[in-house]
């Protein structure tokens, strides 16, 4: 089974932009977006009523902000649309579906950077990792099937943008950031990009100056993170850099569908 993420930076613009034909050509049986930027009413119909698909959509407070959204081949044995924690779940950035005994979480992480492009939301962001973290503690010392997957907003390591020096004081890629990172991998989970490419230099995200994803001034900031559980069930591990749409291209993974059972 193919699980896809894409921080698609709108779901109204990007449907413009091909989003529908890319879904259906894609093939994938869980796709999780994240930046989806709409209220359910406001997705482009096509996407909306799909046949093809089940969908669930997390909206933001503030219109046209966040937003999450998961559209699934089959239908979920289980749906959770909350953090329990009111900052958070105003900015509609979660949503747990369950599939037989596999969990996957969608989430789009917070930005570090403020208004005023300081550093002043890193406490926030932190703060919603670590609440996503502790709901499934037991999950990973279970030994149960999770994925967490979306944009982390954090490049991880030197070899996740292409320029780390200039940015080691950028929202992204300061130290805190990348440490909560390291205390997940250090838990157990696995960045399963990095299981199967060590030192593969590939990135998920361009900013939108000029020519900049054409001289691949990119960042990897999309993960798709899991269990030993799910590790187990794994094949393999993917960036999809051809695909266009968004400032974001997809990520994903491929997984035996034994996990589900």
């Amino acid at each position: 089974m193919r699980v896809v993420s894409w921080n698609v930076n709108g779901i109204r613009a990007a449907a413009r932009k091909g989003f529908a034909e890319w879904l259906a050509s894609d093939g994938a049986e869980f796709v999780g977006l994240q930046e989806v930027r709409a209220l359910p009413e406001q997705i482009p119909v096509e996407i909306r009523e799909s046949d093809a698909h089940h969908a669930y959509w997390v909206a933001a407070e503030r219109k046209g902000y966040s937003g999450v959204g998961f559209l699934a081949r089959r239908p979920a044995d289980e749906v959770v649309e909350a953090l329990g924690v009111p900052d958070f779940d105003a900015e509609g950035r979660y949503q747990m579906l369950r599939f037989g005994r596999l969990r996957i979480v969608n989430a789009y992480f917070p930005n570090g950077s403020g208004k005023d492009r300081d550093n002043s939301r890193i406490p926030f962001k932190l703060d919603f990792y670590a609440r996503v973290f502790e709901l499934f503690e037991s999950a990973l010392s279970d030994g149960d099937p999770v994925l967490v997957m979306g944009d982390f907003n954090t490049a991880h390591r030197e070899i996740d943008l292409a320029r780390p020096r200039q940015n080691a004081k950028t929202s992204g890629f300061c130290p805190e950031e990348r440490e909560e990172l390291d205390r997940w991998l250090r838990a157990g989970w696995v960045d399963t990009y990095r299981h199967f490419q060590p030192e593969t230099a590939c990135y998920s995200w361009w900013s939108q100056r000029r020519g900049v994803r054409e001289k691949n001034i990119g960042w990897r900031i999309d993960y798709v993170l899991a269990t030993p559980g799910a590790m187990e069930h794994v094949r393999g591990a993917f960036i999809d850099t051809e695909v266009l749409g968004s400032d974001h291209c997809p990520v994903g993974v491929e997984l035996d569908a034994a996990v589900l059972g």
